[in-house]
């Protein structure tokens, strides 16, 4: 079959010859006669097979007649990324430069000033990320009612990128009276259902099984230590003849680490990621596409919609965590036909993500050995996850448990001596076995203050010393000028039965419970309680 056996109008196939192509693939062969019916359909074919065109071409076929109205597009595109929509709008120039119709893009990171008067003048094609879209509609610059035509592309990569929400808030926005094309390379659970609730009795075209990796694309697995990744990049680089290639991370800023250390071992390198604003990305694809770079290290965010000519190989320095994404990246080579090669470098304990692969592809990727490395296998299940290097546990050996300096517990029913060298109950009684605390406790600082400071026998007498202490707890008072060792009264204090109930010992929240009724409050008096304070003037009630 070839594109002239397509219902297409004469300016298309001149386009289409311009471009050099005149036999289809096999997703174009059976899906651009299900859009020229204005059914839905459901697509299922991987990167690299043309599926951009199959439904290019029979959308632009249908919007030539017609006319569009201000702020109400003819037809919607969907893409989950910038990279994507922006070449789908390239296709859009291509196919469609001898007819008169209209587009607009709707992008993150441009100047939206000039897609504003192309809306306010009304456009037959808008391409558009989600996020973006929903902020212009609830802006009031692009109005949905008028969509015939809804494309949801990469719906997979949607649902990776946590889209959906988004998209299907669109999907409610559109028009009922519309035809809606989804394509996708993988078919999950969650797409099939998603199909179902967007799609009206669709046709499925599928070319390929889904996750399917292309054939002509010849990939390797190359397992290496840790420390060694990045040697055994430039190795694979030398070794394997590797002129050009697209690089991948997957991590943004494992990019821009990676790219440093290439541009530093003589690599002409630039790096594209998401922190980058549109101009820098598109300026980064431009020079490596026109062959004035050698190496585009990329997220997966650059994996979907990145058609470059000829592009002979595609390395992955970081497993991809999800499967899926390995069919996506590995699609950037052996395009339309073409032979190509991809490498992935794993660590030993990334064997997860690559059964994973594995299970999605159906076939094991062949082990190539790098010379002069280390050739680890790869571990059943991960060790855990370490940090690259020598950790501060590696380095230093753990210190040897020593007995706390403050606060030692005491066997029950045994005492300890203080600091003055009287007796106190044991910490087991008195809730002295809390962590040790830095320094001196608060019981050896107050009591270092002892000598100069009069004991205070309770703490009613220290609150209100106008008031008499009652007879159950009032004890002779030493001179001002004894010694605090002259007052052992004050000192050791009987312990009440255990059974008793244990008051709090101050009050604060968390404080284990105090030891039995203590004739005082001995130890637990606090230190300012411990300074002499004068007696107050009394007060006459009279002036109340």
């Amino acid at each position: 079959m070839k594109f002239s056996d397509f219902a297409l109008r004469p300016e298309i196939l001149q386009a289409v010859t311009d471009a050099g192509y005149t036999v289809p693939t096999p997703i174009q062969e059976r899906a651009i006669p299900a859009i020229l019916t204005g059914g839905d359909l459901l697509g299922i074919a991987q990167t690299g097979t043309g599926k951009t065109a199959a439904f290019v071409l029979p959308m632009i076929e249908r919007l030539a007649l017609g006319q569009s109205k201000a702020r109400m597009p003819r037809s919607l595109i969907l893409s989950p990324t910038r990279e994507l929509a922006t070449q789908t709008a390239a296709y859009f120039e291509t196919y469609g430069k001898h007819l008169k119709l209209t587009m607009a893009l709707l992008i993150g990171g441009v100047g939206m000033d000039e897609q504003w008067r192309k809306l306010d003048r009304g456009v037959d094609v808008l391409i558009a990320t989600p996020g973006r879209l929903i902020d212009q509609f609830e802006r009031g610059k692009v109005l949905l009612g008028g969509v015939a035509i809804l494309v949801i592309d990469e719906a997979d990569r949607m649902l990776d990128m946590g889209f959906i929400p988004d998209v299907e808030k669109i999907v409610g926005l559109v028009s009922r009276r519309r035809q809606t094309l989804m394509f996708s390379a993988t078919m999950p659970a969650e797409i099939r259902r998603l199909a179902d609730a967007f799609l009206t009795n669709p046709e499925e075209a599928q070319a390929a099984p889904p996750a399917t990796a292309a054939t002509g694309v010849d990939d390797h697995l190359t397992i290496v230590a840790p420390r060694q990744k990045f040697k055994a990049l430039r190795r694979l680089i030398e070794t394997q003849e590797v002129g050009k290639a697209l690089v991948f991370c997957n991590r943004k800023r494992e990019v821009a680490s990676l790219r440093r250390q290439m541009e530093r071992v003589g690599l002409n390198a630039r790096d594209i990621h998401g922190d980058l604003d549109q101009a820098q990305r598109t300026k980064a694809l431009d020079a490596f596409k026109a062959g004035e770079i050698d190496f585009l290290v990329a997220t997966d965010v650059a994996a979907r919609g990145l058609d470059i000519a000829h592009l002979p190989c595609v390395i992955n320095y970081d497993v991809p965590i999800h499967a899926d994404d390995y069919i996506h990246r590995i699609g950037r080579t052996g395009r339309a036909g073409r032979e190509g090669r991809a490498f992935t470098l794993a660590l030993p304990d990334e064997g997860r993500f690559v059964d994973a692969i594995t299970k999605l592809t159906g076939k094991q990727m062949p082990r190539l050995e790098i010379g002069g490395m280390d050739q680890p296998d790869l571990a059943d299940e991960p060790q855990g996850r370490r940090r690259r290097g020598r950790t501060r546990k590696d380095a230093e050996p753990a210190p040897a448990q020593t007995q706390p300096a403050v606060r030692a517990e005491a066997p029950q029913g045994e005492t300890r001596a203080g600091p003055d060298t009287d007796e106190v109950p044991a910490a087991s009684e008195t809730g002295a076995d809390k962590p040790a605390r830095r320094g001196r406790s608060r019981r050896a600082r107050g009591e270092a203050r002892s000598s100069s400071a009069e004991p205070a026998s309770t703490a009613p007498a220290a609150k209100a010393p106008a008031t008499p202490a009652p007879a159950s707890v009032a004890t002779p008072q030493p001179p001002a000028s004894a010694p605090a060792q002259t007052a052992p009264s004050a000192r050791a204090r009987p312990v009440a039965p255990a059974a008793a109930p244990a008051p709090a010992a101050s009050g604060r929240k968390g404080r284990s419970p105090a030891p039995a009724p203590i004739v005082g409050m001995g130890e637990h008096v606090p230190l300012f309680m411990r300074r002499p304070v004068p007696n107050p003037r009394p007060v006459d009630k009279s002036e109340e």
